[in-house]
């Protein structure tokens, strides 16, 4: 393995009876670098950062964070990595202050040592410091966890979904959060199901059913979708995927917000569909050509 990457996945294999949670994950993440482990539930995102957080073991396969292997050096790991598991799980009994305390003194260092690095997400905290922990809302509990997982000073941040189920707002503040994070040099990878969120990553892995699905910076993937792809849109949204579907140059049809994301099987002219929507009854069509995003990539790829 080499010392000089943060984070080093080789080969990884993991499976829960019949279920094949992942399949020769191969991947690495440079010092510095926010990666993005994208993919939907069920697709091994968990299971990966639990194997590198040293608490899952792998059934095949080998990484390493820096010089640590995670087997053999787990405990020199666990004192060189923050991490936030996809569930809140601090003490929600205790108040922010005391969360803070408590982790802070769990790895023997103090608030005072490291607040530097926390400053600016513990300062929206600051009002409700006294407040205990089950008592804050969604994006307040994820930037104490957050302010808990970085009291260390970790060179590694292992993030599982840090923003399911938190208001728009908080997860733009969270990933603003993330971007100063990194540019104390500290390596972060972060999972999520959030297809929009993987645009705000140096680089990001597509991840289903286990596998991966390609791995490039976020520009990189969309310029390998190579299919015309069209925005279309009608009046009977429902109907009109079906319609679509059975469009004879039809390759992928999918909703996307208010139109279905059209990927044809070879070029043609917008006319021929127009035509066969009209004679399917559809009113109000509306076709548009369009540039791909990381989400047409993973369906593009997941059907093939």
């Amino acid at each position: 393995m080499n010392a000089d990457k943060a984070i080093q996945i080789r080969a990884i294999h993991k499976t829960y009876g019949p279920v094949k949670a992942l399949e020769n994950i191969t991947f690495d993440v440079a010092p510095g670098e926010l990666f993005g482990l994208i993919g939907p539930d069920g697709a091994g995102k968990t299971s990966l950062i639990r194997i590198l957080a040293s608490l899952l073991l792998a059934d095949e396969g080998e990484a390493a964070i820096y010089e640590w292997d995670i087997v053999r050096d787990y405990r020199q790991i666990r004192k060189h990595i923050g991490y936030m598991p996809g569930r809140f799980s601090l003490y929600q009994d205790l108040s922010v202050e005391e969360n803070l305390h408590f982790f802070a003194t769990l790895f023997g260092t103090s608030i005072e040592e490291n607040y530097d690095l926390v400053k600016d997400i513990y300062r929206q905290l600051e009002p409700f410091k006294s407040r205990r922990a089950g008592k804050l809302s969604g994006g307040m509990k994820q930037k104490l966890a957050l302010c808990c997982a970085l009291i260390h000073r970790p060179r590694v941040l292992l993030l599982d979904e840090p923003t399911t189920g938190v208001d728009p707002v908080s997860r733009k503040e969270f990933w603003e959060m993330l971007n100063q994070i990194r540019r104390e040099g500290i390596s972060i990878l972060v999972s999520t199901p959030y297809m929009d969120e993987a645009s705000l990553c140096d680089r990001i892995a597509l991840i289903q059913k286990g596998k991966i699905l390609g791995i490039d910076t976020p520009n990189g993937l969309t310029s390998r979708y190579e299919r015309p792809l069209w925005a279309v849109r009608a009046s009977d949204t429902y109907r009109l995927i079906g319609d679509l579907r059975t469009f004879s140059n039809t390759h992928t049809a999918y909703p996307f917000g208010d139109s279905v994301h059209l990927g044809l099987k070879e070029a043609t002219d917008q006319a021929v569909l127009y035509q066969y929507l009209l004679e399917k009854g559809h009113e109000s069509v509306q076709i548009e050509a369009i540039r791909p995003d990381v989400e047409d990539c993973f369906m593009e790829w997941m059907g093939g």
